[in-house]
């Protein structure tokens, strides 16, 4: 009998799918988006997480309830689950998957800092919606 060898397989770690929607049209967003993607190469060739543009697809989370001008307003994201995420809770998931972020998911996302986290990201969205519908950008 020859000697046989036992098969190892090896073990694979599925990272999460998350996706991403934003707003192009949205100056700010869509450099923050640009900063994010350059820092997250290796995840957005894995394919653990995708950005795309609302603007192209703008009933894409319509079966969520989510408007066009809510992801305007917020960031939206699913997950592999299927889960919808919004406003600050995306910022969250994507600084998990961010090399060097993830104490930043840490600390904004704990049980004591999540509601200030909330909070300050919903105010900075609001004010950055009021500015992009005065300017004009959609």
């Amino acid at each position: 009998m020859p000697n046989a060898t036992p098969k190892v397989t090896p073990k694979v770690t599925r990272l999460p799918h998350l996706i991403v929607w934003y707003n192009t049209r949205c100056p700010v967003c869509d450099a923050g988006i640009d900063y994010q993607r350059n820092k997250l190469v290796a995840a957005v060739k894995s394919g653990a997480i995708e950005f795309r543009d609302i603007n192209l697809q703008p009933d894409a989370l319509a079966h969520y309830g989510a408007s066009l001008e809510d992801i305007r307003r917020r960031l939206h994201a699913t997950d592999d689950s299927g889960r919808l995420l919004v406003g600050a809770d995306v910022a969250i998931a994507v600084w998990r998957l961010t090399p060097g972020d993830g104490w930043l998911a840490t600390l904004t996302g704990n049980a004591a800092t999540r509601p200030v986290t909330r909070f300050v990201y919903d105010r900075f969205a609001d004010i950055l919606y009021a500015w992009n519908r005065r300017k004009g950008h959609w």
